[in-house]
């Protein structure tokens, strides 16, 4: 799921008694309610039963036999995550949820407990496809203990610059390594009766304005990069459902574009699945449902229901356009609950050790060593005493923010995974801040029982009248309430008022935070501190919040202060407000700090002297990389302050080893210096425990960048058209995003696409070929001996890149059309194969409007990196020909 930052949906939301327990708790996560099974048994000679005919052909008569007002009710949802049913004729809702690296349940923050696993980019930096299979599989059973059926992931937008918010939930810069990851993902989620739904189709690079943004691309580009992982997901994996993006892609919003749902989704690819929106991204009742988007998510009023049914009778949509997107939705139904009418089961844990395992090994082959000077890694037996310093040692930064939130079973921290190591003294200083934010004030907090957490009292209408209706406590002071008020019992409007009393550790002038979605304002024992009933400033969270209010309070240790928080649903700016539009969502998020007593940069000077070799992670977190906004600087937070961290314990111990955990590239202005630094991504609830299974050399990195890291934001393709002017970015750089564009312009970067290195080396073969001849029916395959030359077990990465000699048009230099991962024991050799076809070859013939493999001849470029290139052998192909998918 995609939250907009102004949502238009009307959810149905999760039933809360009276002092509800904590949402997090174990198998107690409430979700959505919705029009879901009765309880008596589904008639028994249904369509849906006819098992001895195809799903198709079932759904297609099922759908023809349904009225147009139930035709009609299908393509709109029944409440925030669900379809609509129709138990009458027997059939089901499907329920969805978010994300690409977990599945999170009906309840956006504190909902029902999930396996987190790394980030889309960490993922990809395995360059494993087995072990992504694995993942989708293991991702189909924790979205089948959330009483789900259907993924909303993966995401495959590519990184086409290095400042995009969600590119931590994406694969790569590359459509080819993207396309086949996610296709590995799908069928892994597939084979286990889960629906993927792939997204966000397409051509949605960039969080600015992306509810309006118009992607001007040319014809090429689009079919080359952009539409590219789409279509080799669809051919090698068929994912059931694919998901529009937000954006307008040349003039036409996604969910309406003809050209690329009708024209080449459905007509040159023949997708036969469902077309659902992005949440609060159907942007018409006509021309949304002509060109294809089958369902629109969430539940809204706004486009479809009875406007659909009007514009029937105006003769402004057909008929058959309505059967079709129907029974593309039933084709959904059947592929994921068949005509299981059954009442949906609650949420459920389901905390197993195998995926523990695969999460921990997954983050192991992610993690990615950029440099190792004097082979500083892995740390040595001798030494004895580490420093582990910097602001993301000691905290869980196991994802970037958005939809790609859950709330996990468990987080494992850097620090006290190395101090797990036996033998080792470990010594630990934070060395600076980096919080966009201050950290959220739950820690603090406590409800007037003595319970930990914060007591949250909705009432009904908006102006706090009466008793509370419903009164909860929640654990969290993350309190954005767009997906988890009792609308059935107060209504809209609403009101909430946040109860809490946080009781500081030190005596000082300490910091609150607070913003609010809708009005709002926080009282400090009785007294307002902070008012934004009337807030025009918006701030950067994804749900449309104010700017974020610090407020400094003289506290005394141990001794407990009150505070209040209150807030409505009514629109904020009220600029925004529509007629008959005046309420929407609301909340709040409260934060606090204690004030800092001590030097920290000296402290981590003194700690790194002291110590045989220091360990500096720094980096990003889910608040700097989120859905709802992209990075304005690439680089590290906040105002230089880890750059002057990692410069000064370097001076301080020569044997520093710097760990970057973020998504997507950072300058680093340190790395000439630096002997040893590892990208860590955002390895999620097995972060710590992958992390020392590196460092110590129990686990051999194999990770490969999948994205390149420029030297500078000035050198990325993006650097003078991001992220556009008046609502159009336009992808000017045309086919030369990463490693194209580099090369083209001859740009070193900092480190190069496909690189990453090993605790041991690597030597190649060289390389034979099965034809030498490639037509548009058979497949070439290229075969080589890859030795582990060193003395330690290890993985290595062949890439095989395509380079045309002689083009009738410009291309890139070369373009990554095959890669494997082949582990070896010390000393060993195995043949590794790489498969190349007519796809292998195309471009994209705009005057032909096909795909061209043209005549002449190709060299296959091997290598361990894009820079990196080994060996080298040629094929021809001896007659031009074309192709449409």
């Amino acid at each position: 799921m995609d939250s907009p930052e102004s949502q238009v949906a009307d959810p149905i939301f999760d039933k809360f008694g009276e002092e509800s327990e904590d949402p997090s708790s174990r198998n107690n996560s409430g979700t959505p309610s919705s029009e879901i099974s009765p309880p008596e048994s589904p008639p028994k000679t249904t369509a849906l039963l006819d098992k001895a005919v195809d799903g198709r052909v079932r759904v297609r008569r099922l759908a023809a036999s349904l009225s147009l007002e139930e035709q009609v009710s299908l393509l709109v949802a029944a409440d925030f995550w669900r379809s609509r049913s129709i138990p009458s004729k027997g059939v089901p809702a499907f329920k969805t949820t978010d994300g690409p690296n977990g599945a999170r349940g009906g309840i956006f923050t504190g909902g029902t407990k999930a396996a987190l696993f790394p980030c889309g980019v960490s993922l990809a930096a395995t360059w494993n496809a087995d072990l992504i299979f694995q993942v989708g599989q293991h991702l189909a059973e924790e979205t089948k203990a959330r009483s789900a059926q259907i993924l909303l992931a993966p995401t495959v937008c590519l990184h086409r610059g290095p400042l995009g918010g969600r590119n931590f939930e994406s694969f790569s810069e590359d459509p080819f390594l993207t396309g086949k990851l996610a296709a590995s993902y799908i069928r892994g989620l597939q084979s286990k009766g889960i629906s993927a739904a792939i997204k966000h189709f397409v051509a949605n690079e960039q969080e600015t304005f992306r509810l309006t943004i118009d992607s001007v691309v040319q014809e090429r580009p689009l079919r080359e990069l952009y539409l590219r992982p789409f279509e080799i997901a669809i051919r090698d994996a068929n994912p059931w459902s694919v998901m529009s993006s937000y954006n307008l892609i040349n003039g036409v919003h996604a969910d309406m574009n003809e050209h690329t749902l009708k024209n080449i989704l459905r007509g040159e690819w023949k997708y036969d699945g469902t077309v659902m929106s992005d949440w609060g991204g159907t942007n018409s009742v006509v021309e949304s449902i002509e060109a294809g988007c089958d369902i629109q998510m969430p539940v809204s009023d706004e486009y479809r229901g009875e406007k659909t049914l009007q514009a029937i009778r105006d003769g402004k949509l057909s008929k058959e356009a309505v059967l079709k997107a129907a029974e593309n939705v039933l084709y959904l139904v059947e592929r994921t609950k068949g005509n299981d009418l059954s009442i949906e089961p609650p949420e459920r844990e389901d905390d197993r050790e195998e995926t523990r395992q695969l999460i921990r090994n997954a983050g192991v082959e992610g993690l990615t060593l950029l440099k190792n000077e004097g082979d500083l890694l892995p740390i040595k037996p001798s030494e004895r005493k580490i420093a582990v310093i910097g602001p993301n040692a000691n905290r869980a930064i196991a994802g970037g923010g958005g939809s790609a939130s859950l709330n996990p079973y468990y987080n494992t921290l850097p620090l006290d995974s190395i101090k797990a190591v036996p033998g080792k003294e470990v010594v630990y200083a934070l060395g600076c801040h980096t919080y966009k934010w201050l950290p959220l004030a739950a820690d603090y907090c406590t409800t007037a029982s003595g319970q930990q957490g914060v007591t949250l009292e909705f009432y009904e209408g908006d102006k706090f009248e009466g008793d509370p209706r419903v009164t909860q406590r929640r654990t969290n002071t993350d309190l954005f309430l767009w997906d988890s008020v009792p609308l059935e019992v107060v209504g809209r409007p609403w009101s909430a008022r946040a109860k809490t009393f946080i009781t500081p550790i030190t005596s000082g002038l300490h910091t609150l935070s607070f913003s609010t979605v809708g009005p709002g304002r926080l009282l400090v024992n009785g007294e307002v501190k902070v008012d934004l009933w009337n807030w025009t400033e918006q701030g950067e969270a994804m749900f449309d919040n104010s700017k974020d209010i610090l407020v400094d309070i003289q506290m005394e240790a141990g001794k407990a202060v009150e505070v209040v928080a209150e807030t409505t649903n009514e629109i904020r700016p009220i600029w925004k407000q529509k007629p008959g539009v005046t309420h929407k969502t609301g909340g709040v998020r409260i934060g606090y700090i204690e004030e800092d007593k001590q030097d920290l940069l000296q402290e981590a000077i003194g700690v790194a002297k002291a110590s045989d070799v220091a360990v500096v992670i720094v980096g990003l977190d889910k608040e700097w990389e989120s859905e709802g906004y992209d990075r304005t600087t690439m680089d590290l937070p906040k105002d230089g302050s880890q750059d002057r961290l990692i410069a000064e314990v370097l001076k301080a111990n020569p044997r520093t080893i710097v760990v970057n955990q973020s998504g997507s590239p950072v300058a680093m202005p340190w790395a000439d210096s630096v002997p040893a630094i590892i990208q860590g991504w955002y390895q999620g609830q097995e972060a710590g425990n992958a992390l020392a299974d590196v460092l110590f050399g129990f686990k051999n990195p194999s990770g490969k960048l999948p994205t390149t890291f420029p030297r500078r934001l000035e050198d990325n393709p993006t650097y003078h058209n991001w992220p556009g002017e008046n609502l159009k970015v336009v992808y000017g750089e045309g086919l030369y995003i990463g490693y194209r564009h580099y090369e083209r312009l001859n740009i070193s970067p900092l480190f190069p696409f496909g690189h990453g290195l090993s605790y041991t080396t690597f030597s190649y073969g060289k390389p034979s070929i099965s034809d030498r001849i490639l037509t548009d029916s058979n497949k070439i395959i290229i075969t080589l001996a890859v030795t582990n030359s060193g003395s330690v077990t290890g993985a290595e990465i062949v890439q095989a890149y395509v380079h045309d000699k002689k083009s009738s048009i410009p291309r890139p230099e070369k373009e990554l059309q095959a890669f494997t991962k082949v582990f070896l024991e010390a000393g060993e050799t195995k043949h590794v194969n790489l498969d190349l076809n007519k796809y292998s070859v195309g471009f994209y013939d705009t005057n032909q409007t096909a795909w061209v493999a043209e005549e002449g001849v190709f060299d296959v470029l091997i290598g361990s990196s894009s820079q990196d290139i080994r060996e080298s052998i040629s094929f021809e192909v001896k007659g031009s020909f074309t192709w449409v998918f």
